[in-house]
């Protein structure tokens, strides 16, 4: 074998050996126990980048660690490939998405190979792939059967200029992010899914049936589900539409979980489009102004609450339900159509955001509920204004004096008396609107006939092909000028007819392709017996960024193929496990005209202390200081991504994986240091060159280990157990330390005469490799080969994991710290069975004892078992 450890052989060679094997196709066995272990799947963007690294890297040692255990493992991996960074690539390239898609796939399957990660590509897909999309359609079909798909008008975000639908993401300050123009919303029809209907089972799986889940994302899946119980009632009214009827027939319905404070109501408001602001701006231009401009930016909550709380009266009054006074009706951009009825209660009294909007707007202020020793102050807002725990009902009426509960029984009681109200539970999660005015995406297999409306693709003729040659060019669809796409006949009359060309959400196509890897060329069905076998999946991972909105979609997309016979389980994924970001150093400069521009580390002269905080950057071009933003996520943009095909041409796949699993634990964020990059890749040399050393070495003569093997023996085993553990909780960092603490005893071992010590370094270097080889597969399958242990463990893929050998534990002798008169003085050695009477001998006849006693006679000899000795003199 080569003296010197040349990462770019090792990788070749053990890449050669594992590919003339297909050493990781994977096939179910019904007679092994099974492990599913995917990473999410990723967008083809071009290159990967560390987090990617990481992310896969612990998949691998998974995957190589269980299939030593003798489970059967599967790893596969695909390709999110539908999606607007290709349509804006082209648009950039003048490329089309699918060319631009597809050369980035095969590039970044490229780099994965060169990472050695253990992945049966036989079982690859790409979500824009028909044969892979026929199967949305062909779902979405079934669910528009079952009524779980359904079609309605949406409000989206419109770029006048480019004549398309904006993403919320793709709306910056209320303008389109490509043309600056100011986006309108308007109502447009478009499917929706409904995932409402599986709300309650979605929150009872999160609570008592994902055990393997961070608490962290399971609230966040709760809170996003967002069960509210509380009181849906109507102020009534006698404001007339066109037709002369009263609008909503004369109610305005409101949900509140705070019907407790009913009597501190002092106005209402109501979303831009609820139909009541639509009637007030048909006499009032200012009205109908503000609600216009409520229209501009994006329409999500999040960004809705991050926006100034702005409102305008609308003239119009509705009728209190309990007491009948007059309640002025205002408009308030805060209030999203979408969400409940579009209404809402203003009790500025007891909810931070109406306290706000009313000393803005000087509206009444009411204090509604008291908490014994606080003093209510009209000017500003305190936190036990909204207490429910302490709180009671004051200035209510009948209904002062009442607890939270009682007061919410109460009036909910009131109200169903009256008929205007009823308790009800509501969520915060909406159905899921899937249709997309973009291009690069699953076509929605609908057909669209002047006689029959829109029609359904019948089954046979998926999937709906989508052309792979247009360009997009910010005008629009193109779907829209491709008359070979839009032309067809209606499946119910035979006559000319148009497709749909809205494509779906790319979430549809992230949530079920863990199931297409189980039956990955199954053209008969979705799903197949692969699925039966392997799912549900064992071990999930993925970035916490996708905490909600994926895996929200993938559990519900999971139970309606349940409810639809196509499996068996409930919740997809077993076990979670969210890693941490890979962060660097950022360095900036913001200038009057450009913006802001970031530096390469290479690009400037850093001044740091002793402990390697930054002091001070400036530019090498001009010498000029930049900003130094601290830690922060890598990324292009900012110039701190660190590339892993360098890394690998430089140090190699193994330096890099190793790197990468040791420097943090994988929930944990890693901060890069180049000198630790360089520090694993001094380790990996070190295990090249023991390996050297233990092929050069000549064979013993057999025999009982002596003492320093078996102390040696021992303290490998020891290891091992910790390591054992460390694997169980996937503590991969803590493995690759107990990887080096076994080099560095093997190292240190000097006793190369003594009888079974080659013995015991080969068994050593063994359990070395083993439980190295998870973290970099490369290195240690060539010194398994070069070493000759193959032939007698079999290759290094299945050799068994090695065991603890408890009898390796046991010790001959033990040794015990010595003191007098409670001082330090040494130590002594004792057999490991001897009685409390020889340890007292034993102590009294050393010569640490002799020595500091001074002919001192020992008064008392005290023993801590499996400690110290002490004697008393």
């Amino acid at each position: 074998m080569q003296d010197k450890y040349q990462p770019t052989e090792v990788e070749r060679s053990a890449q050669a050996h594992w590919n003339a094997r297909d050493a990781y196709r994977v096939v179910e066995d019904a007679s092994r126990k099974k492990f599913y272990a995917c990473s999410m799947l990723p967008y083809p963007s071009g290159k990967l980048h560390m987090g990617h690294v990481r992310n896969y890297t612990i998949n691998d040692m998974l995957t190589r660690h269980l299939r030593m255990k003798g489970y059967n493992v599967l790893m596969p991996m695909g390709w999110d490939a539908f999606g607007l960074p290709a349509e804006n690539a082209a648009m950039k390239n003048g490329v089309p998405p699918a060319k631009w898609t597809y050369d980035n796939i095969a590039y970044m399957k490229k780099q994965m190979q060169a990472m050695g990660l253990a992945i049966d590509w036989s079982r690859e897909v790409a979500t824009c792939d028909p044969g892979y999309y026929k199967w949305n359609q062909w779902l979405f079909l079934k669910m528009l059967e079952k009524g779980i798909a359904y079609r309605k008008t949406q409000v989206v975000n419109w770029d006048p200029v480019d004549q398309t639908v904006l993403a919320n993401e793709q709306v910056i300050d209320g303008k389109g992010w490509r043309t600056g123009a100011v986006v309108e919303k308007r109502e447009i029809p478009g499917y929706y899914l409904k995932i409402t209907d599986y709300a309650q089972e979605l929150l009872d799986h999160v609570q008592h049936q994902l055990p393997g889940w961070p608490e962290r994302v399971k609230l966040m899946q709760e809170n996003w589900i967002g069960r509210s119980e509380g009181v849906r009632f109507a102020f009534p009214h006698d404001i007339r539409g066109e037709d002369g009827e009263p609008i909503g027939g004369g109610r305005m319905y409101v949900f509140t979980t705070r019907a407790d404070t009913i009597m501190g109501v002092t106005f209402c408001a109501v979303a831009p489009e609820h139909p009541l602001a639509a009637h007030a701006a048909k006499t009032n231009p200012r009205l109908a102004q503000f609600i216009e401009d409520c229209k501009k930016g994006g329409t999500t909550e999040a960004e809705l609450a991050l926006r100034e709380k702005e409102g305008m009266p609308t003239g119009l009054q509705v009728l209190h339900p309990l007491t009948g006074d007059p309640v002025d009706v205002w408009v308030g951009n805060y209030v999203l159509m979408g969400y409940g009825d579009g209404a809402v209660m203003g009790v500025p009294g007891h909810d931070e955001r109406d306290f706000a909007f009313a000393l803005k707007y000087d509206l009444p202020i009411m204090q509604v509920v008291h908490v014994d020793g606080q003093e209510y102050d009209y000017h500003r807002w305190q936190d036990w204004y909204g207490d429910k725990e302490r709180g009671v009902t004051i200035n209510s009426d009948v209904f002062s004096g009442l607890s939270y509960k009682e007061a919410v029984n109460a009036v909910a009681h009131k109200l169903a008396e009256k008929g205007l109200g009823e308790k009800k539970v509501t969520w915060r999660l909406r159905d899921w609107g899937v249709s997309r005015q973009r291009y690069w995406g699953t076509p929605i297999p609908i057909i669209h006939c002047e006689t029959h409306g829109a029609v359904p693709v019948p089954y046979q003729d998926l999937p709906v092909v989508l052309p792979q040659d247009c360009v997009p060019d910010g005008s629009g669809n193109p779907l829209n000028r491709r008359e070979d796409f839009l032309a067809c006949q209606c499946p119910v009359c035979g006559k000319p007819a148009r497709r749909e060309t809205d494509t779906m959400d790319t979430f549809v196509d992230s949530s079920w392709y863990y199931m297409r890897y189980c039956d990955p060329r199954n053209e008969a069905g979705m799903v197949g017996e692969g699925a039966a076998y392997w799912m549900p999946m064992d071990q999930y991972i993925g970035g916490i960024e996708h905490a909600i909105l994926h895996l929200l979609y993938a559990r519900f997309w999971t139970k309606v193929m349940r409810d639809l016979g196509l499996v068996k389980v409930d919740e997809p994924f077993t076990k979670l496990l969210t890693q941490g970001m890979v962060l660097n150093e950022a360095f900036s400069r913001t200038g009057e005209k450009a913006g802001k521009q970031y530096y390469w580390t290479h690009e400037l002269d850093i001044v740091r202390d002793e402990h390697a905080k930054v002091l001070s950057a400036t530019a090498k071009a001009d010498g000029l200081p930049v900003t130094y933003e601290g830690w922060t996520t890598m990324s292009k943009s900012k110039n701190n991504g660190v590339d892993p095909q360098d890394l690998i041409e430089k140090y190699g796949a193994d330096t890099s994986r190793l790197y990468t699993m040791f420097t943090a634990p994988p929930e944990a964020t890693l901060e890069w240091n180049d000198a630790a990059l360089e520090g694993s890749y001094r380790f990996l040399r070190r295990v090249w060159a023991f390996g050297v050393k233990l092929a050069g070495l000549p064979a013993d003569g057999g025999g009982a280990p002596g003492a320093q093997a078996k102390a040696l023996r021992r303290e490998l085993h020891g290891v091992l157990r910790q390591v054992d553990y460390d694997y169980q909780r996937m503590q991969y960092n803590t493995v690759v330390s107990g990887a080096m603490k076994m080099l560095n005893a093997l190292e240190d071992f000097k006793a190369l005469a003594e009888p079974g010590a080659q013995a015991v370094l080969r068994e050593g270097f063994s359990i070395l490799l083993r439980v190295l080889y998870p973290a970099t597969p490369h290195i240690t399958q060539v010194l398994w080969q070069e070493l000759g242990y193959a032939s007698a463990h079999g290759e290094l893929l299945d050799a068994p994991w090695p065991e603890v050998d408890e009898s390796a534990m046991v010790q001959d002798e033990i040794e015990l710290v010595l003191q007098v008169n409670g001082k330090l003085r040494g130590a002594i050695r004792v057999p490991a069975a001897a009685t409390r009477e020889q340890i007292e001998a034993a102590a009294v006849a050393s010569e640490a004892f002799t020595a500091h006693a001074a002919g001192a006679v020992p008064k008392k000899v005290i023993v801590v078992p499996g400690r110290l000795v002490n004697v008393v003199v």
